[in-house]
């Protein structure tokens, strides 16, 4: 709980992973529209369909990545310290 309230425990990789299937849900849901709209709409809930989840996902991975990054950096802050302390 400690970590949770300094804010050194991020929750926000959790909260991408719920986005993460929401979007999924309505990308399928808005490309399945469009295909029955017909014309060329049906080509777009197509991409919708298949191209989209694809693209949802590359962003939230990107977003995911920048929290691993300062999860790392702070790994290494605190390692360096503790290696300060014991000199």
């Amino acid at each position: 709980m400690e970590d949770f309230l300094a804010f050194r425990k991020m929750i926000t990789p959790f909260i991408i992973k719920l986005l993460f299937i929401l979007g999924v849900v309505v990308c399928v849901l808005v490309g399945l529209a469009l295909i029955l709209k017909g014309g060329f709409a049906s080509l777009v809930g197509l991409l919708y369909v298949f191209v989209g989840p694809i693209v949802w996902r590359v962003y939230c991975e990107i977003i995911i990545i920048l929290f691993s990054i300062n999860g790392t950096l702070t790994d290494i802050r605190a390692a360096l310290i503790e290696k300060e302390k014991s000199s």
